[in-house]
């Protein structure tokens, strides 16, 4: 009888050891499961805050600093070729846009700023061979190839007009670019407005929706990033 008892005492104490580690371990679950739930909120929480701020920074974003009407220059905006090496229709935009403005007489020149993009050409070059077939002289044309993104332009293009004692400048994008170029634009020491380049071809809301979402996004990695990163002296 002593070693049955011995053997019921053993077995109840497992038992309870059992159950003590599975109370155990549905506490840590649980305790792990709470602090997922804690960080998932935090991350969604600061991630909205980012966009919420991109995107009023880009509501509010300068167009110019200067009342002229005139410039030194027109600095054009670039934007990837298609495959062939020809301009897309975004870029196409952009320059004829750019054209129309120097033919208005806005500004003496062009800037074209754009660097390669993979095996493309520069997009500087495609937008000057544009310019030309459109009957812009040589003459007025500068091309800035080394830019890979708007901080770039700007800085490179600055660096141009700096050389030629130029002081102001009309800035041509797209419309969906602008805010993010005048929030850029706005830290050069330049005469500046934007000007927008109007769409040459009808765009559906969805691809609307996805370009104002992607310049959002590209908005954010600026504001927290690629301003303070990417130092750039004109």
């Amino acid at each position: 009888m002593t070693g049955t008892r011995r053997r019921r005492s053993a077995h109840a104490g497992r038992k309870a050891r059992r159950t003590n580690w599975k109370s155990q371990g549905g506490t840590r679950r649980r305790r792990l499961l709470n602090w997922g739930g804690w960080l998932t909120v935090a991350s969604c929480t600061v991630i909205l805050g980012l966009v919420a701020w991109a995107a009023i920074a880009r509501q509010f974003a300068p167009t110019s600093n200067t009342s002229l009407t005139h410039f030194d220059a027109i600095i054009v905006l670039g934007s990837p070729a298609d495959y062939d090496g020809d301009p897309t229709p975004t870029l196409l935009g952009r320059v004829t846009e750019g054209v129309r403005e120097y033919e208005r007489g806005v500004a003496p020149r062009l800037i074209f700023t754009g660097g390669p993009d993979g095996n493309l050409p520069a997009e500087a070059d495609v937008m000057a061979r544009t310019a030309e077939a459109q009957g812009i002289p040589e003459s007025a044309i500068f091309e800035e190839r080394r830019a890979k993104d708007t901080i770039q332009n700007a800085c490179y293009s600055a660096r141009i007009m700096k050389n030629h004692g130029w002081h102001s400048a009309e800035v041509v994008s797209s419309p969906s670019h602008l805010p993010r170029a005048g929030l850029i634009f706005s830290h050069l020491a330049l005469e500046w407005r934007t000007h927008a380049a109007p769409l040459l071809e009808s765009e559906s809301g969805r691809r609307r929706g996805g370009l104002a979402a992607m310049e959002t996004l590209k908005t954010v990695r600026y504001l927290v990033w690629a301003r303070w990163m990417e130092n750039c002296v004109p």
